[in-house]
């Protein structure tokens, strides 16, 4: 079974999936073997490897470079965040195309203008798209995939824009309608009630993504009692762990002059061997180096 048939089978069984973030092969590694059900290759994190802002700095190439290298090394299915599809609908369909190409399960395009500002960002410019431009995305991310179960998510960013209510819920039908297998509803509330209220509403049968990075107390058994929402993300955790981390070790590496108080704050070299799969590649080489 392939990745995309895999997503769509998990959407039609499953009571809901949970998604973590990454922006590498290490991290995507880490997430399978804590057990998530699948990777967001996350628009942000992979930004800020670059050391860049998630202001549409990143060529389409880069972040596809990124989602297939984690696509090559995992079992578990990969959503892409592919932020305003980088470009108009002729654009979104070559992006589909390589996505596809690539194994990726499905694709997230949001409704903003280019170039967009991350939607966390305080102050940031958050310019959303005519309906019917965004619309013809969707029916051209469509038209474009080849294997009837790539999905093609459509991201409602209207309460990001403090547009309301009434306005996401438009939106989020006329992207339904277009053909979108499922809608992400943002919000960057630190009340979940407004996402809440977006999905006591929602009435059409098409599955909705919420990501709770801002409303972090919504749980995941409430997620599943509001009976609408089929996936969870949770971004960007693995990047602000990671960043935490290498400050920490960094920190102490210039306070104490050396290296030789870290080994609690690190792991052995041992264990990145294994995670990199050195052993399977030494017993490749014992079998067929002659």
């Amino acid at each position: 079974m392939n990745k995309a048939t895999l997503l769509r089978e998990m959407f039609k069984k499953r009571d809901l999936m949970v998604f973590v973030g990454a922006h590498n092969g290490m991290g995507a590694k880490l997430i399978e073997r804590a057990g998530f059900d699948g990777v967001w290759a996350s628009g942000l994190e992979i930004s800020a490897s670059y050391g860049v802002p998630d202001a549409s700095l990143i060529s389409m190439y880069q972040f596809l470079e990124v989602a297939r290298s984690m696509n090559e090394v995992i079992n578990i299915p990969i959503v892409a965040d592919c932020d305003t599809g980088h470009g108009n609908a002729i654009n979104v369909m070559y992006m589909v195309k390589r996505y596809e190409e690539a194994g990726i399960a499905a694709v997230v395009i949001e409704e903003k203008k280019f170039p967009k500002d991350n939607s966390l960002l305080a102050g940031g410019r958050q310019e959303l798209l005519r309906v019917e431009e965004f619309v013809g995305k969707i029916e051209a991310a469509k038209a474009a995939q080849n294997n009837a179960d790539f999905m093609v998510i459509a991201r409602v960013e209207a309460l990001i824009a403090g547009w309301g209510q009434e306005e996401a819920q438009m939106r989020a039908h006329q992207y339904a309608d277009a053909g979108a297998d499922a809608i992400f509803i943002h919000s960057k509330s630190k009340d979940p009630q407004e996402i809440i209220e977006f999905v006591n509403h929602w009435d059409q049968d098409v599955p909705l993504v919420v990501v709770p990075t801002t409303y972090p107390t919504l749980r995941e058994q409430e997620i599943k009692e509001l009976g609408k929402v089929k996936m969870v993300i949770y971004a960007n955790h693995g990047l602000r762990a990671s960043i935490r981390a290498m400050e920490t070790v960094f920190n102490r590496i210039g306070k104490d002059g050396g290296i030789y108080d870290l080994d609690e704050l690190i792991v052995p070299l041992n264990h990145v061997f294994e995670l990199q799969g050195v052993p399977q590649v030494k017993e490749n080489e014992r079998k067929f180096i002659r």
